[in-house]
């Protein structure tokens, strides 16, 4: 037998962790002195603290290593276990490998731009959403304002209140355009609501992949919001997928004419749904 130092010399793990896995039940040293507490081990046991290291260098954590030590899994349950581990990696390089993309992207957008965007986005996944909305054609977005008026006052009407979540507007044209947008104004409710001629009730659909950035500010700079986000789908890899939203996390202070387009206090989300090119 040969002492706990001398076996952690031999083996070239810490006495620390000896004695730490000894209290997990990987490695039970042969004996230990009742007198003085000293750890004793064998030869042979190198061994199987290889397997535990060999296994730990594969990812699993300590507690699946120590299931399987004390299973003594067949080579077809390992062989399963393998595969997993092998798919739960490669999918953490596709993410870190995403990942470093994105900070390539923003190097290059600093230096392009010679300072840091005031717009940073992310990709988030949206649920699925029940709204009442009325979906027309104005002659620009500032024009939206009087489907609002109409979806609001037939929610009055049909004493239905609007759920917590912030309302929208989508956009359904696929280029800018200089008059005449395809414009929905979505308000999202949890009741019962009958429809008209006008407004509908629908769901809108779930993404898991939708770039997201925040424009806090007035309705006239939100072009700024728009720019940015563009240039970062391109820089990332992504192309648009379906029709932007705009959320309205607080919406513009409203004057007799409508809601203004510069108040700066104004905070709009805006949503593009995308894919990988």
């Amino acid at each position: 037998m040969i002492r706990i130092g001398d076996f952690s010399k031999l083996s070239r793990v810490s006495v620390k962790t000896l004695r730490f896995y000894d209290e997990m039940g990987l490695l039970k040293p042969v004996e230990v002195d009742r007198f003085t507490g000293y750890r004793y081990y064998e030869f042979s046991q190198l061994l199987s603290l290889n397997r535990v290291l060999a296994l730990k260098d594969l990812g699993f954590s300590l507690e699946e290593i120590s299931q399987l030590l004390a299973d003594k899994v067949t080579p077809e349950q390992m062989r399963g276990m393998l595969k997993l581990r092998q798919a739960e990696i490669r999918q953490k390089v596709e993410e870190e490998t995403e990942r470093l993309a994105r900070v390539e992207a923003r190097l290059r957008q600093i230096e392009q731009e010679g300072g840091v965007s005031k717009y940073d986005v992310t990709i988030r996944k949206v649920e699925p959403i029940q709204v009442a909305s009325i979906r027309d054609i104005v002659p620009t977005p500032a024009g939206q304002g009087s489907l609002w008026n109409e979806l609001v006052g037939y929610l009055a009407m049909q004493h239905v209140h609007p759920a917590e979540d912030p309302p929208m507007t989508h956009y359904y044209d696929e280029e800018y355009k200089d008059h005449d947008w395809d414009i929905e104004v979505c308000m999202p409710i949890d009741a019962v609501l009958p429809e008209s001629q006008r407004v509908k009730v629908r769901t809108l659909s779930a993404f898991d992949t939708m770039a997201c950035t925040i424009h806090h500010g007035p309705f006239s700079t939100i072009n700024e919001a728009y720019q940015a986000i563009g240039k970062w789908i391109e820089a990332n890899g992504y192309r648009i997928c379906g029709p932007v939203r705009e959320i309205y996390i607080r919406p513009a202070e409203q004057t007799p004419s409508g809601a203004s387009q510069s108040d700066p206090n104004t905070m709009t989300e805006i949503q593009f749904p995308v894919e990988k090119v």
